[in-house]
């Protein structure tokens, strides 16, 4: 995918997210800090006078300016610019979502994913929504992940957990506990594995993947004793892959895996299910995380928590993940570059 506008740069556009949480705060404390401007050109898809809103709600960052651009065309490389996405002025209500709150993060995430599938931006960055707030007409999914899958006219997709110390990835994502199992099919963790071995190479430049799979049950199934799925699913896969010259090994004890730290001597991690592989991950690398999308036509990134409506507008919310996330798009634009060459 090439991008209508060339520049030394990559162009990474940052959605609102539900803007009675925390994301305008964390957008604001991120490009407080204008090195940021030096590795990328950050393109904000949401409405000057909401910032203005937070900027007078929080009492800081009165000399922190934006470009306002209505096209991508009008996007200068050494600004903020941002995308104004509606021309309503919504009331902001910080930590108590609204019916405004829900559609401002609908249409900010919309024209971000239009203009990453028509070339003009290389990555998203997406704020935290409320997944609940942001049902309507357009947006009827679990999350962001199924909402892009779609907009991509994609299958199959990786959600992955990214932090210096692991990478932890997920068969299954948002589903309720009482339907893993039946959703661990044979087709599934292959292509989850799949997609995992081909993320780590392509996007993060791991020449020969080294990858760990967790067991579903505790023990990983105990011979049997816990749960059948390690002998007769997962295990039969491992061998397959294992036996073409993969470097896949398990499955492992989820709880002996991370406590540990076996995750360390492995490039990815493969969990069976949200909280197995996302609980041990935010209580390792919380402040650092990053949430990445493998599978999609462009790079997609976001801070590994939530809407976190307790702290919002109250100049409590921490920004290392969101930034981090923003480094992470970056550099994975790089490696997707270098691929292609």
């Amino acid at each position: 995918m090439t991008p209508t506008i060339a520049f030394d740069r990559p162009i990474i556009g940052i959605t609102l997210g539900d803007f009675n949480g925390v994301g305008p705060e964390l957008i604001l404390k991120t490009f407080s800090e204008q090195k940021i401007l030096k590795i990328c050109i950050p393109v904000i898809y949401g409405n000057y006078k909401l910032f203005a809103k937070y900027k007078k709600i929080l009492g800081l960052y009165d000399d922190l300016n934006f470009h306002s651009i209505k096209s991508i065309s009008e996007v200068q490389p050494r600004k903020i610019n941002l995308m104004v996405c509606w021309e309503d002025d919504y009331e902001v209500t910080p930590g108590q979502p609204s019916k405004e709150s829900g559609k401002a993060a609908f249409l900010s995430l919309e024209k971000a994913v239009t203009d990453a599938l028509a070339g003009n931006i290389q990555a998203i960055v997406t704020a935290p929504i409320d997944k609940k707030n942001i049902q309507q007409e357009g947006f009827a999914f679990a999350g962001h992940t199924e909402y892009l899958a779609e907009r991509c006219n994609v299958k199959d997709n990786l959600m992955v957990m990214v932090s210096p110390t692991m990478k932890v990835a997920l068969a299954t994502a948002h589903i309720g506990i009482a339907q893993i199992s039946a959703n661990l099919t044979r087709e599934r963790l292959l292509t989850k594995i799949n997609l995992l071995y081909h993320s780590l190479k392509n996007d993060f430049g791991i020449i020969k993947p080294k990858i760990a799979v967790l067991g579903l049950n505790p023990h990983a199934g105990e011979n049997g004793m816990m749960g059948t799925e390690e002998q007769t699913l997962i295990a039969p896969i491992v061998k397959e892959l294992k036996d073409k010259g993969l470097l896949i090994f398990g499955p492992y004890p989820a709880d002996g895996f991370f406590g540990q730290h076996h995750y360390s001597k492995f490039d990815g991690v493969l969990a069976m299910y949200h909280d197995q592989g996302l609980a041990p991950f935010k209580a390792l690398c919380f402040n650092e995380g990053v949430n990445f999308t493998g599978g999609l036509p462009f790079i997609r990134t976001s801070p590994d928590h939530g809407t976190a409506y307790d702290l919002a507008g109250k100049n409590l919310v921490e920004e290392d993940s969101f930034r981090s996330a923003i480094y992470l798009a970056c550099d994975l634009v790089k490696n997707s570059q270098l691929v292609k060459k």
